[in-house]
């Protein structure tokens, strides 16, 4: 356990950054070399974005979302997303659902009732968490809070090459397009936007694949202790 901690608090590692920065992947295998839980606060919003589609909600219906995201019936389970006990982590993949995860992410009452189920997932021996405001709003006393970036079309070409490999259609164009626009959003929301936290440590994953990311945060890590 990292020293600077208050004795008996349960350690965080809070990964944050913007769309297709690869920070998914890399705070699961980081979680898995830790033996930690890991939490991908990004499925929760595309989670609450695909049951709204089902049950027909607007995105802009704020109270109908933040319901749906009381009442989500969600398990995590052996790399697997269940809604109500269905197998959805493909379709949580698909453009269309990030898209709209993209635009109900900044309504205050969809935050506030996703937080505390956040939080909850803070169990020993500690949490990887993934995000946008993982460090600077869910758990700003994360003990190491790192900052994923990577070049624009880098990461166009990253999720250009993901869709194609399991089946879906896509067009780099119209990626590199719906990346900048989405990186727009998040870092101009007056809500938690998209920003590194004053202490968070920033890592360029441009050049990067993911075991060089995932070894270049451990070591951080390591280097708290």
């Amino acid at each position: 356990m990292n020293a600077q901690l208050p004795q008996g608090t349960v350690p965080v590692i809070a990964i944050d950054g913007p769309t297709a920065s690869g920070k998914g992947t890399v705070a699961a295998r980081v979680a898995d070399v830790l033996g930690w839980t890991v939490l991908d606060s990004g499925a929760l919003y595309r989670l609450s974005a695909l049951s709204a589609l089902k049950k027909g909600v607007a995105d802009t219906d704020e109270n109908a979302l933040a319901d749906i995201a009381r009442q989500l019936d969600i398990r995590f389970q052996d790399g697997k997303v269940l809604l109500d006990n269905d197998d959805v982590t493909e379709q949580l993949r698909q453009e269309h659902i990030g898209e709209m995860a993209s635009r109900i992410a900044p309504l205050p009452p969809l935050r506030d009732a996703l937080l505390e189920r956040q939080r909850a997932f803070r169990q020993a021996p500690g949490l990887v968490c993934d995000g946008r405001d993982m460090g600077t709003v869910v758990f700003p006393d994360a003990s190491l809070k790192i900052f994923l970036v990577a070049d624009v079309d880098a990461r166009a070409q990253r999720r250009y090459n993901q869709l194609i490999e399991k089946g879906f259609s896509a067009n780099l164009g119209d990626l590199l397009k719906d990346l900048k626009t989405r990186d727009d959003r998040d870092q101009n929301r007056s809500v938690a936007p998209l920003k590194p936290a004053a202490d968070a440590i920033i890592v360029d994953s441009s050049g990067l694949d993911i075991s060089q990311t995932v070894d270049r945060i451990l070591t951080h890590w390591r280097n708290l202790g």
